[in-house]
């Protein structure tokens, strides 16, 4: 059997891992990469290390961009397998896709323009629709702790990774050449004692793991932290009568900032200002996390119980309408926009950034990780000049980062999860989903914690699994 580690090898996007049984081709998600625009066109654009006709199924973990959106252009391009993941994922992937698919159309009307002038050749979208209805026909929703067959002699299961709703850590066994192999992949790891979801679950002992280290040498602030730092950026911005700009990934993010926003005005700590979600995608995806309270901690459960709507209180404002959206360019503070996508690459935030950047009265609040070369990276480097569409703006905005909001394990929180496992069983771990950076420092600190073997693959590296 082996393993080729195509996406997410040293870097955080594009999640991508192909299995090569004697029963057939697995791929390990099929994400988006993110990044300089024209190169993750052309990494997203073309599968460099295999036919997607040759792909017997996928096994899929969340339904994140970098995770789930380029499974329509794999079926566009001739996949037609099965797809498991959560039932959760399978819903959120209805509506993540279905924006991704817009977001596509739109920014290559948007590019073509400029290309018809200029008399060259215009360009496709990655895919559409009609690819995105193709894709969600292919998918299997499947229960957590529940084995299912993959292909002949190839069986898995799911478990609770805490990272968004639906996300899964994935345990496999495969017979090979008359062997059992027990392989772990992680996905994307959550944190323990975060709000709305449960903790992440450890799954049984394996021979191999792959695991995400995005945040491998990082260390995150306590969650509890966040409502005493989050009320003084409020406090802040009553003084300024200023805005609270805050960049925030519709599924996940959103939902845990709403809750805490929640929290924070039900007990009165901060006077109650205007909140605004400008996002259809946020209202959507809030909309399936209350279909999915099967996902939901114990004390989510108990809100829940009492007829209290965490995500949707009756201080906040969901936008959709466009016309709307602008009328809060209009608007005076204080009040706060949050708005996709996390990154500032792409969605309405880029608009609120534009109408508010240069007004030191605000406030940029960044809640997430943003990767190289993203509008959010250069934000929160505090670049003093910052281009939005094509166009430099002056960064005069306070600029506040959050690391404690974060829904991905820490070097610490993935030192526990990992530390569960049997070392004399563990032959290897592969670190994917980090930069080289991170990597290095979270392979030091297993192999510190007597892991026999730890390796950091390539793009296209390949490995035989025995």
């Amino acid at each position: 059997m082996n393993i080729q580690f195509i996406g997410a090898a040293e870097t955080v996007t594009g999640s991508n891992h192909l299995l090569t049984t004697g029963s057939g081709t697995i791929l390990l998600d099929c994400g988006m990469f993110q990044g300089k625009r024209k190169e993750a066109f052309e990494l997203n654009r073309t599968f460099d290390f295999y036919n997607p006709k040759d792909i017997d199924a996928v096994i899929l973990s969340h339904a994140h961009i970098d995770h789930a959106g380029n499974l329509p252009n794999l079926v566009k391009r001739g996949f037609r397998g099965t797809i498991f993941c959560t039932h959760a994922t399978k819903d959120l992937c209805e509506i993540m896709l279905a924006d991704s698919a817009h977001i596509q159309q739109k920014d290559t009307e948007f590019v073509n323009k400029k290309r018809a002038k200029q008399g060259k050749n215009l360009f496709e979208p990655l895919y559409t629709q009609q690819d995105v209805d193709e894709t969600l026909n292919l998918m299997q929703g499947v229960n957590y702790h529940h084995e299912f067959e993959v292909l002949p002699g190839v069986t898995a299961s799911f478990y609770d990774a805490g990272h968004i709703l639906g996300s899964a850590v994935t345990y496999m066994k495969i017979e090979d050449d008359g062997k059992t192999i027990e392989l772990g992949f992680s996905g994307d790891l959550g944190r323990p004692n975060m709000p709305i979801l449960r903790d992440p679950e450890i799954i049984p002992d394996v021979d191999y793991f792959i695991c995400e280290s995005t945040y491998g040498g990082r260390f995150h602030e306590d969650f509890d932290m966040s409502e005493a730092k989050v009320v003084e950026v409020i406090n802040r911005a009553i003084e300024r009568k200023g805005k609270i700009i805050v960049p925030a990934f519709s599924l996940g993010r959103t939902q845990e900032l709403v809750y805490l926003l929640h929290t924070i005005f039900e007990k009165g700590v901060v006077p109650l200002i205007p909140v605004y979600v400008d996002s259809p995608l946020s209202f959507n995806a809030t909309a399936v996390f209350r279909r999915h309270t099967e996902c939901y901690d114990l004390e989510t459960s108990a809100h829940i119980l009492r007829n209290e709507d965490p995500l949707g209180f009756n201080k906040l404002t969901y936008i959709t309408d466009v016309e709307e959206s602008k009328r809060l360019n209009d608007r005076e503070g204080p009040m706060m926009i949050i708005s996709a996508s996390g990154m500032a690459e792409s969605g309405r935030i880029l608009h609120h950034l534009a109408n508010n950047i240069q007004n030191p009265k605000n406030i940029i609040m960044m809640t997430g990780y943003c990767a190289e070369h993203t509008l959010g990276k250069r934000i929160i480097e505090r670049n003093p000049e910052i281009n939005i569409f094509g166009d430099p703006y002056q960064l005069k905005a306070e600029v506040v980062v959050f690391n404690s909001l974060s829904a991905h394990a820490d070097s610490d929180e993935l030192i526990y999860y990992v530390n569960k496992f049997n070392r004399e069983k563990m032959k290897d771990i592969f670190l994917v989903h980090g930069e080289p950076d991170q990597q290095e420092k979270f392979k030091n600190r297993l192999l510190l914690n007597h892991f026999k073997s730890v390796k950091i693959p390539k793009r296209g590296e390949l490995f035989s699994i025995k």
